[in-house]
């Protein structure tokens, strides 16, 4: 028996990074996947790719900050599989400059994306999730959200807001048997985080990833699949006595 079997998941930013591959992971282990994305083709390349490895799968177009389309892709998910069990909070961006730099609508686009996002998204699957007689919903926060980083000044807001609402999404939730838990994770190579290393290396992306490297004890940035295989532990049922937790994904960086 694989881990997921007769559940329903719907993951958000699905189309690429870590998304893509809790996606992959979770429709391996016996999932029906909604794949939510902004970008329409992103969503479907995703959701081809489990079908046809002989999984089920659903493409679905959604700005996460936008109500009406948080709920309609949890009633697509709904309509097409019968029921919701896991929301994945994956969807995110970053806001790269200090509380002096950001523009003021680069602050919005971060808070709207990563901390209302994930308010909406779990807003309107919470009834869904509960009517399946309950589940798992996992946010992604970051190592931002627990430590300062430097030139990152709304995506530590952004994701610190995400570790806060987490822990009162547990306790408010428990009663409607769904657990809610977080995962921070470190500096992790995706599409995302590309900018942030070339920027960083001062337009080298080699250097930056050297000296971002170098901020890790296991000698690494982190894999998607790191965080994935995570994310699939707390959606599934070995985690059923795990809520209101959050977990550092970061190969040792915040343990320094």
């Amino acid at each position: 028996m694989t881990r997921l079997d007769g559940k329903v998941a719907l993951i958000t930013g699905a189309g690429s990074g870590i998304g893509r591959a809790a996606a992959r992971l979770f429709a391996a282990e016996g999932a029906a996947v909604a794949v939510a994305d902004r970008r329409d083709a992103a969503a479907k390349t995703v959701a081809d790719e489990i079908a046809d490895a002989g999984g089920r799968s659903l493409a679905v177009t959604a700005d996460v900050s936008v109500a009406g389309d948080a709920a309609r892709m949890v009633e697509a998910t709904v309509a097409e599989f019968g029921a919701l069990h896991v929301l994945y909070n994956n969807a995110g961006v970053d806001g790269r400059g200090s509380v002096v730099d950001v523009a003021e609508h680069d602050w919005d686009l971060c808070l709207d994306v990563n901390a209302k996002g994930t308010y909406l998204c779990s807003k309107f699957a919470v009834p869904a999730i509960e009517a399946a007689g309950g589940g798992s919903i996992v946010n992604q926060g970051s190592v931002a959200g627990l430590v300062g980083i430097p030139n990152f000044a709304a995506y530590c807001a952004a994701k610190g807001a995400v570790v806060s609402l987490t822990r009162a999404m547990a306790v408010d939730l428990a009663s409607r048997r769904i657990r809610v838990n977080c995962i921070c994770p470190g500096t992790v190579f995706t599409p995302l985080m590309e900018g942030m290393l070339r920027e960083r290396g001062g337009g080298d992306m080699e250097r930056g990833l050297a000296m971002t490297v170098a901020k890790y004890p296991l000698g690494r940035l982190g894999d998607p699949d790191d965080v994935a295989r995570l994310a699939l532990f707390l959606a599934g049922d070995e985690a059923a006595w795990i809520t209101g937790s959050v977990y550092t994904v970061d190969g040792g960086m915040t343990a320094q």
